[in-house]
Protein backbone atom coordinates (compact mmCIF):
# COMPACT_ATOMS: atom_id res chain seq x y z
CA UNK A 1 0.00 0.00 0.00
CA UNK A 2 1.40 3.43 -1.09
CA UNK A 3 2.47 5.28 2.08
CA UNK A 4 0.25 8.20 1.23
CA UNK A 5 -2.52 5.85 2.05
CA UNK A 6 -1.55 4.98 4.87
CA UNK A 7 -1.00 7.99 6.10
CA UNK A 8 -4.59 9.17 4.94
CA UNK A 9 -6.26 6.36 6.87
CA UNK A 10 -4.11 6.61 9.98
CA UNK A 11 -5.32 10.21 9.87
CA UNK A 12 -9.24 9.21 8.93
CA UNK A 13 -9.17 6.57 12.32
CA UNK A 14 -7.64 9.50 14.02
CA UNK A 15 -10.25 11.70 13.49
CA UNK A 16 -12.94 9.32 13.78
CA UNK A 17 -11.81 8.28 17.25
CA UNK A 18 -10.99 11.79 18.46
CA UNK A 19 -14.52 12.62 17.37
CA UNK A 20 -16.10 9.99 19.40
CA UNK A 21 -14.07 10.14 22.29
CA UNK A 22 -11.75 12.96 22.67
CA UNK A 23 -8.45 10.93 21.71
CA UNK A 24 -6.57 9.41 18.89
CA UNK A 25 -3.66 11.61 18.47
CA UNK A 26 -1.20 10.03 20.89
CA UNK A 27 -2.62 6.38 21.13
CA UNK A 28 -3.34 6.02 17.19
CA UNK A 29 -1.08 8.42 15.58
CA UNK A 30 2.46 7.12 17.49
CA UNK A 31 2.11 3.50 17.05
CA UNK A 32 1.39 3.26 13.63
CA UNK A 33 3.94 5.92 12.87
CA UNK A 34 6.44 4.06 14.62
CA UNK A 35 5.49 0.37 13.56
CA UNK A 36 3.63 0.56 10.00
CA UNK A 37 5.66 3.58 8.47
CA UNK A 38 8.69 2.92 10.85
CA UNK A 39 9.29 6.73 11.80
CA UNK A 40 12.11 7.06 14.40
CA UNK A 41 10.12 7.28 18.23
CA UNK A 42 10.88 10.92 19.15
CA UNK A 43 9.66 11.65 15.87
CA UNK A 44 6.44 10.27 15.95
CA UNK A 45 5.55 11.85 19.30
CA UNK A 46 6.32 15.46 18.30
CA UNK A 47 4.39 15.05 14.61
CA UNK A 48 1.32 13.71 16.45
CA UNK A 49 1.48 17.03 18.72
CA UNK A 50 1.74 18.97 15.87
CA UNK A 51 -1.39 17.06 14.37
CA UNK A 52 -3.63 17.87 17.32
CA UNK A 53 -3.74 21.23 16.81
CA UNK A 54 -5.95 21.61 13.50
CA UNK A 55 -7.74 18.03 14.78
CA UNK A 56 -8.99 20.22 17.98
CA UNK A 57 -9.97 22.82 16.67
CA UNK A 58 -12.54 21.41 13.98
CA UNK A 59 -13.78 19.27 17.01
CA UNK A 60 -14.05 21.87 19.61
CA UNK A 61 -16.37 23.76 17.04
CA UNK A 62 -18.41 21.22 16.58
CA UNK A 63 -18.45 20.35 20.38
CA UNK A 64 -19.20 23.95 21.06
CA UNK A 65 -22.10 23.87 18.63
CA UNK A 66 -23.73 20.87 20.22
CA UNK A 67 -23.33 22.69 23.84
CA UNK A 68 -21.25 19.95 25.25
CA UNK A 69 -18.55 22.34 25.86
CA UNK A 70 -17.59 23.30 29.28
CA UNK A 71 -15.56 26.85 29.25
CA UNK A 72 -14.31 26.94 32.91
CA UNK A 73 -12.87 23.16 32.85
CA UNK A 74 -11.45 23.75 29.42
CA UNK A 75 -9.24 26.89 30.55
CA UNK A 76 -8.40 25.81 33.62
CA UNK A 77 -7.21 22.30 31.92
CA UNK A 78 -5.77 24.50 29.41
CA UNK A 79 -3.18 26.24 31.76
CA UNK A 80 -1.94 22.91 33.19
CA UNK A 81 -1.82 21.37 29.93
CA UNK A 82 0.24 24.05 28.55
CA UNK A 83 2.84 24.02 31.13
CA UNK A 84 3.27 20.80 30.91
CA UNK A 85 3.53 20.48 27.50
CA UNK A 86 6.17 23.17 27.69
CA UNK A 87 8.21 20.59 29.94
CA UNK A 88 7.30 17.57 27.91
CA UNK A 89 8.41 19.26 24.52
CA UNK A 90 11.82 19.99 26.42
CA UNK A 91 12.42 16.93 27.54
CA UNK A 92 11.05 14.25 24.63
CA UNK A 93 14.78 14.65 22.92
CA UNK A 94 16.09 13.84 26.80
CA UNK A 95 14.45 10.70 27.06
CA UNK A 96 15.95 7.28 25.39
CA UNK A 97 13.48 5.61 22.84
CA UNK A 98 13.36 2.24 25.34
CA UNK A 99 11.98 4.03 27.99
CA UNK A 100 10.09 6.16 25.82
CA UNK A 101 7.96 3.72 24.88
CA UNK A 102 8.23 2.26 28.27
CA UNK A 103 6.24 5.10 30.19
CA UNK A 104 4.27 5.67 26.70
CA UNK A 105 2.97 1.62 27.17
CA UNK A 106 2.35 1.72 30.62
CA UNK A 107 0.09 4.99 30.14
CA UNK A 108 -1.99 3.30 27.36
CA UNK A 109 -2.20 -0.02 29.74
CA UNK A 110 -3.19 1.82 32.82
CA UNK A 111 -5.77 3.77 31.16
CA UNK A 112 -7.33 1.02 29.27
CA UNK A 113 -7.61 -1.07 32.59
CA UNK A 114 -9.39 2.04 33.99
CA UNK A 115 -11.33 2.23 31.35
CA UNK A 116 -12.41 -1.60 31.00
CA UNK A 117 -12.82 -1.27 34.86
CA UNK A 118 -15.22 1.62 34.66
CA UNK A 119 -19.30 1.02 34.93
Amino acid sequence: MKRYVKLILIGFMTGVLNGLFGAGGGTIIVPFMVFLLGIEDHKAHATAISIILPLTIFSSIIYIKSGIFNLPITLNVTLGSVVGGLLGASILNKVPIKYLRKIFGMIMIAASIRILLTK
